[in-house]
């Protein structure tokens, strides 16, 4: 069976991304840029995105209000997908599941089934 070729997504914040490339190739989604978010010209109302993005990931702990703005409003002008988490593995997966992009398992999920929302309930033992 042939897999489906991985999600391309642009990482914004952070200068050091730890284990989180890990997690994204394990769940079929590639990092084709990584921006800082440092730079002053990423506050620009204008910027663009790389082509073929199909899913823009913001480091909220590590990005200012008007950075995360301004790449928000490029990914909705685009009609892009928006996950905003803090920057750790648990954090990413939890943001990842939400938004139908990961199973409960940390497995991938098909593209179309990013569409349907399915929450679990889970009881603490």
């Amino acid at each position: 069976m042939a897999h489906a070729a991985a999600l391309s997504a642009v990482i914004v914040g952070a200068d050091r991304l730890g284990n989180i490339p890990d997690l994204l190739k394990r769940l079929n989604i590639a990092i084709t840029h990584h921006i800082s978010g440092r730079d002053p010209s990423h506050q620009k109302k204008t910027l663009q995105l790389p082509s073929g993005t199909e899913l823009v990931i913001l480091l909220t702990d590590f990005l200012g209000h008007n950075v995360m703005k301004t790449f928000r409003q490029a990914a909705q002008r685009s009609g892009i997908r928006v996950v905003a988490c803090r920057r750790s593995v648990c954090s990413m997966q939890q943001a990842l599941e939400n938004c139908g992009l990961c199973d409960g398992n940390g497995e991938a999920c098909g593209r179309d089934a990013a569409q349907e929302k399915v929450v679990r309930v889970m009881r603490r033992q």
